[in-house]
């Protein structure tokens, strides 16, 4: 990925069963609350409804790789709702969220998805930038949504999938 000091191939790719423990660990890592196992399995075994990728840092030294974000989209008729997206402390801000939402994004456009939207906490500024540069807007506030700190979160929504800005978003664009 160009700008950043990753050592290693990113590559994404469709969560399994056997990243489930990673998984679990980058999201207690990254909320207050964090979705339980059962959530990221059960949403695994919906893959015709949801998309659930990670992205994986692979070395010429590990023969297997090192899972470092991980995200589920939900496909309701024609809308892409990102129920999570997650980085490993570690790995933040060097391009891998922007990758990763692009690419399932992406994916979300080919199954049908015209639209895209989800919630994201008031005061995470680093995450609201992020969706700012696909084009997300704020279009309203939900009072106390997150129960463990009775934080608002601000619904954004995209109006239109373009795939061609998602692609260039996906090369780190």
């Amino acid at each position: 990925m160009p700008g950043n000091d990753l050592e290693g191939q990113i590559d994404l790719r469709p969560m399994t069963l056997e990243d489930l423990e990673q998984v679990v660990a980058i999201d207690r890592d990254s909320f207050p609350t964090p979705w339980p196992k059962d959530a990221f399995l059960y949403e695994i075994k919906r893959q015709r409804h949801a998309i659930c990728w990670v992205a994986e840092i692979n070395t010429e030294s590990d023969r297997k790789g090192i899972l470092v974000a991980s995200i589920v989209i939900w496909l309701i008729m024609d809308e892409a709702h990102i129920g999570t997206l997650a980085v490993k402390p570690g790995y933040r801000r060097q391009g891998i969220a922007q990758e990763l939402l692009a690419a399932s994004l992406l994916e979300a456009f080919q199954r049908g998805a015209q639209k895209a939207m989800l919630e994201v906490r008031e005061n995470n500024r680093g995450a609201q930038n992020l969706y700012r540069k696909f084009g997300f807007e704020p279009v309203g506030l939900r009072r106390d949504y997150y129960k463990d700190t009775h934080e608002d979160a601000i619904l954004m929504t995209l109006e239109k999938l373009d795939p061609q800005h998602l692609a260039r978003l996906a090369d780190g664009g």
